[in-house]
C-alpha cells in the first residue's frame, strides 16, 4: 500500500519537537558521554515544511562507534530502510509525541554531513524556500516518489560548489 506524504510548517511541531529532542539527547548523553547530539532535519530549521518527525544526528569518535551502536540498540530500532556501514547506522523510534529518527555517524566520516546540511540551510534561507517548493510539489502524493526527488535534491546540494565552499569554512568542528 502506498504511503502518502503530507507537510506542515515546522512551527506547528516546534514545542513537541523540542521536548523530543531534550528527552532523547539526555538519554543519549547519559549513556554516551563523548557523543555530540544535534537536532537536524526540517523540524530543526525555522520556516521549513516538515512531515513532523524529529531527526537527531549522534556524532561519535570512530573508535567508539561500535559501543555507541550497541548502546542505541538497547533503546531504538534499526531503520532497515537506511544504509548501514561501519561508520553509519540509522535508528528509529515511534516516539509518543513525534516520530524520531537517529543517524549515528562516526565524526569525520563520509556520511557525517547532517549537521553541515542543517547549518547550510540556516545560512542560506533561499535553499529552504526551494526545498519547501519541492515538498509542495509532492504534497498528498506517494512517499517513495517524494523520497526519490528529495534524494536527487540533496545530492545536488552536497555536490554544489556553494556547499563545498561552505563545508570548508565549517571545518570538522
Amino acid at each position: 500500500m502506498k504511503q502518502i506524504v503530507h507537510f506542515k510548517r515546522e512551527e506547528v511541531f516546534r514545542e513537541r519537537a523540542a521536548l523530543v529532542v531534550a528527552k532523547h539527547t539526555e538519554r543519549i548523553k547519559n549513556g554516551l558521554q563523548n557523543a555530540c547530539v544535534i537536532h537536524v532535519g526540517s523540524t530543526a530549521i525555522e520556516g521549513s515544511l516538515t512531515k513532523g518527525d524529529v531527526d537527531l544526528q549522534v556524532r561519535i569518535p570512530i573508535e567508539e562507534f561500535d559501543h555507541a551502536k550497541s548502546f542505541l540498540l538497547k533503546h531504538y530500532t534499526i531503520n532497515t530502510g537506511s544504509t548501514q556501514t561501519s561508520f553509519f547506522c540509522a535508528f528509529e523510534d515511534e516516539e509518543d509525541l513525534l516520530p524520531l529518527g537517529l543517524q549515528l555517524t562516526a565524526a569525520g566520516s563520509e556520511l557525517d554531513h547532517f549537521w553541515k546540511v542543517k547549518a547550510y540551510f540556516v545560512a542560506y534561507p533561499c535553499e529552504v524556500i526551494q526545498y519547501n517548493e519541492l515538498k509542495l510539489m509532492f504534497e498528498g502524493k506517494d512517499m517513495e516518489t517524494y523520497r526519490h526527488a528529495k534524494s536527487l535534491y540533496m545530492r545536488r546540494i552536497l555536490t554544489s560548489k556553494e556547499y563545498r565552499e561552505f563545508e570548508k569554512r565549517l571545518g570538522e568542528r
